[in-house]
Order: C-alpha cells, then sequence, then structure tokens
C-alpha cells in the first residue's frame, strides 16, 4: 500500500517535471513474446541465460551481466554481444508492458530507462522529442551518448548545440536497438562509460542544465548491483534533498537500504502493481467526479 500523501506528491511532481521516472528491469517484468509466450529478457540473469541459449554460466560470470558478456566479447568478439541485443530487442516482437502504457498517458517531459529495449520510444511515437542513447569506447570522439531528434516521423542525429529547448528527454543510457543499436554492456563499456559519466562527458549539457533539483522515482530497480549503481549515482547528480527521490521495492536488502540511505532516497515497500492499481483507481474516482485524472 502507498500512502494517499506520496501519490498526491508524485502525481503533482510528474506532472510539473519535478519528479524524473527512472526505469529497471522491473519495468518490462510482465512484457511477453507474441510469438511463444517467453519473457523478454531484462535482469541480468535473465540476460545472461538468454545470450547463453539458456544454459547457465560459471558462476563468477553469473554475478552481473557485464561480466558474462564480457567473456562472450572476448571469445567471440563484440559483435557478437550487439547481435544478441540486436535480436532480442530490434526483431523480436513484444507484448506493451504496463508500466510503459501508463507513462504514455503521462507522458513526462524527461525519463530516465537503463533497459535496452525499444518499449518507452514506443510510448512516445506520436510526440517530438530527443532521444539520448549511451555509448562506450568510440574513437575520436569528445562524447560518449549519441544524440536524436524525433519529428513525428523518424528520428535524425543531432549535435547537442542542436537540440530544441522544451522537447520531452528520453535518456537510455545503456543504449537500445533504435533507431541505431548501441549499447553499454561488457565490463568494458561499462568502465569507459562510468568514467566518462563522471567526468561529465557522457550527458549532454542541455541534461545537466534540466536535471538540478529534480526528484526521481526509481520503478523496477533493484540496487543490489555494483555497475547499475555507479550508473545511477552519476544521473542523478544535482538532484533535490529531502528525500532525492523515491525507490519501489517491495522487499529491499539492507544492501538496498543503506545505498538509498547514503543517496537521500527514500525507499517505498510496494510493488509496480501496486502503484499502477493505486493510479487506476485514482483515475477512477477523479472521473467520476467529473474529471479525469492520471490513470492506465
Amino acid at each position: 500500500m502507498i500512502s494517499p500523501d506520496i501519490l498526491a506528491r508524485w502525481r503533482s511532481g510528474l506532472a510539473d517535471a519535478s519528479i524524473v521516472p527512472y526505469l529497471g528491469p522491473g519495468a518490462l517484468e510482465d512484457v511477453r513474446s507474441l510469438q511463444d509466450g517467453r519473457a523478454i529478457p531484462a535482469t541480468s540473469d535473465q540476460l545472461i541465460l538468454a545470450m547463453n541459449n539458456g544454459q547457465p554460466m560459471a558462476p563468477k560470470l553469473m554475478y552481473e551481466f557485464p561480466r558474462a558478456a564480457m567473456n562472450v566479447e572476448l571469445k567471440r568478439g563484440r559483435g557478437a554481444v550487439s547481435r544478441f541485443l540486436d535480436a532480442t530487442y530490434g526483431a523480436a516482437d513484444w507484448s506493451r508492458s504496463a508500466l510503459h502504457e501508463w507513462l504514455a498517458v503521462l507522458a513526462p517531459p524527461y525519463v530516465i530507462d537503463i533497459n535496452r529495449d525499444t518499449q518507452l520510444l514506443d510510448s512516445y511515437a506520436g510526440t517530438a522529442h530527443l532521444l539520448i542513447l549511451g555509448c562506450a569506447r568510440i574513437g575520436g570522439g569528445d562524447y560518449r551518448f549519441r544524440l536524436y531528434a524525433f519529428d513525428g516521423d523518424s528520428y535524425a542525429r543531432i549535435d547537442p548545440a542542436q537540440a530544441e529547448p522544451g522537447l520531452p528527454i528520453l535518456f537510455k543510457p545503456m543504449g537500445s536497438a533504435k533507431p541505431e543499436s548501441s549499447y553499454i554492456a561488457s565490463d568494458a563499456d561499462y568502465v569507459d562509460y562510468i568514467t566518462e559519466l563522471m567526468v561529465g562527458f557522457a550527458v549532454p549539457h542541455f541534461v545537466k542544465a534540466h536535471r538540478r533539483a529534480k526528484r526521481y522515482l526509481l520503478l523496477g530497480m533493484r540496487l543490489n548491483r555494483d555497475s547499475e549503481r555507479m550508473v545511477l549515482s552519476d544521473l542523478i547528480y544535482d538532484a533535490a534533498s529531502e528525500p532525492a527521490g523515491w525507490a519501489l521495492i517491495a522487499a529491499p536488502s539492507d544492501k538496498e537500504r543503506r545505498f538509498c540511505r547514503r543517496l537521500g532516497i527514500e525507499i517505498i515497500e510496494a510493488t509496480l502493481g501496486d502503484l499502477l492499481q493505486e493510479y487506476s483507481a485514482g483515475g477512477r474516482q477523479a472521473e467520476t467526479a467529473g474529471r479525469i485524472d492520471y490513470c492506465v
């Protein structure tokens, strides 16, 4: 159960852009293949098993997807990992997640999504927006991102100076299969990308200005993985305080509690299903009262 006061604060913050949704693998927990009904690989374990034809890898490689991807890259080349991610997120047909349907209604002006799928892009398919994809180990470039402008019909690569102020911003730091595949996947990718995050070359300047004093609503994020924790810490730099945001975690571990306490993030012990149910109920009540509020 999420308190009415917290829900009201989230509703207001999402509407005025002071609260930024931050999506983790759990955002895709209800997504299934339209061909065979299998779950989309989203969590670290799911990605490793899918990359290895359904078979577990050595225990030290099962620890985290970037470690397993590094092993595959060393044995079969960087292209093997990219081809796997392209086939998983760019070629396969998947059902829509309930969370993305909810976001499509709310249309927040700034969303961070660490998944590599394309559902967030689909949610904004009818709206002009800016898309930022993380990239790593590119020779001769000053940045660790690719920036695109969507005009309601197609994407075009642009320079940060060409970004139109006021457009919604979709930030996918771990990359995506579309419009051009670009991924942060292996340990080497993460080391390079996190280093550039720390020195400021993985975030466009207009995002640095836009994110000041924002709060973040972590949805589908477990915070036990070191790589995801480091990325999060840098992406929410310059956040508001007391709190810096909220994390929806039904059964948080001690490690998650300590990490969130250090960042000033308040843990709400509830599920995504609880959140969507509460918003749906709120929407029905508002409609009964003669107006339509947020609903799914």
